[in-house]
């Protein structure tokens, strides 16, 4: 059974996921990922997911204020050995909650190119692609999604 916990950045497991996820990152994204890693800073954040599968922690996300309405998804991830259980789109459904309870209509988020699994994941969640924002615009190997929560 997968439990989910509300947390910050301070939290351990969410710090650990986050390592293991800046690993995988470093050799899909390649020379690009230094680019991107500027804009993944944990430390910080108000509003962290955590999910748990008999204590151990299998996934994690975040959600940061984008703008007035929208809340940006931040550092999804599950490691290899867990995927494909619905994990990723539960910890996705709680940070919508989240951000729906804190008052926001919308999520934003990026990915890339080289993470086809992620984008199959926003797209079974419902999320639209939308023209690359902020930082990303130009950058070939970015993808943009938002979800109306």
């Amino acid at each position: 059974m997968i439990t989910i916990k509300r947390t910050n950045s301070d939290n351990a497991d969410f710090q650990n996921l986050v390592r293991e996820l800046d690993k995988e990152l470093a050799i899909r994204d390649g020379a690009e990922h230094s680019f991107y890693a500027q804009f993944n800073k944990i430390d910080a954040i108000k509003y962290v997911v955590v999910a748990y599968e008999e204590n151990e922690p299998v996934g994690c996300g975040a959600i940061k204020s984008f703008d007035e309405s929208s809340m940006e998804v931040k550092r999804m991830f599950v490691p290899l050995e867990k995927r494909s259980k619905g994990i990723a789109s539960l910890v996705l459904q709680e940070l919508e909650n989240w951000a729906n309870e804190l008052g926001f209509t919308k999520c934003v988020l990026e990915t890339g190119l080289k993470q086809p699994e992620a984008i199959r994941l926003y797209e079974k969640n419902s999320y639209k692609l939308i023209p690359n924002y902020g930082q990303y615009i130009g950058m070939d190997n970015s993808v943009c999604f938002e979800k109306e929560i």
